[in-house]
């Protein structure tokens, strides 16, 4: 039975939003890191497991860029922080933090002549997952910058918001910010 970091169970976290339980894979994992083995296929992020997507993300920033061992470390000790804190799983955590950050509707801009009018959109599941591992590493990071709290402690409390619905958050706030704006352009 192989565990996240020797301790996480991916066999007890369920995804219970039914729309993009196909694009969060928990295939178990001991460490996250992939190599970027199925990078050739279209859709081969949806083959990742999802703490890897989550490294990912937060090494898009300029500060985290190519220190994968680092974000790896952040994310543990942000898991046990998570664990301590809500005596769950914290994969769950992440699963449930995912599915409340992904935003359900957006805009596009259509342009009709001259004018460019904002349309509301659906999301579609796979941008859902990826806008919320974005909102969430944006705000873990945001939280941390400048600041005494460390990216862990960030983390952890970005992921406990986003799982509780808790709008104080960066990622919830974003995503609430999204679906009004989608809202008045029906």
């Amino acid at each position: 039975m192989q565990k996240l970091f020797g301790k996480w169970d991916f066999t007890e976290v369920e995804v219970k939003d039914p729309s993009v339980k196909g694009y969060i894979n928990l295939l178990p994992i001991v460490i996250p890191h992939s190599g970027g083995r199925n990078a050739k296929q279209q859709f081969s992020k949806s083959t990742y497991n999802i703490v890897e997507r989550l490294v990912n993300k937060i090494m898009r920033e300029e500060n985290n860029t190519g220190q994968k061992i680092t974000v790896i470390n952040n994310i543990k000790e942000a898991f046990e922080i998570v664990n301590k804190k809500t005596g769950q799983n914290p994969v769950q955590m992440l699963v449930n933090a995912i599915i409340n950050a992904g935003p359900r509707e957006e805009t596009v801009r259509l342009q009709y002549g001259g004018i460019a009018v904002p349309k509301s959109v659906d999301t579609a599941p796979q941008r859902r997952v990826d806008t919320a591992l974005r909102l969430i590493a944006e705000g873990a990071q945001q939280a941390s910058f400048g600041t005494k709290k460390s990216l862990a402690n960030a983390l952890a409390d970005e992921i406990i918001a986003a799982a509780n619905h808790d709008v104080k958050g960066y990622a919830m706030g974003k995503k609430d910010n999204i679906e009004r704006v989608a809202k008045a352009a029906r």
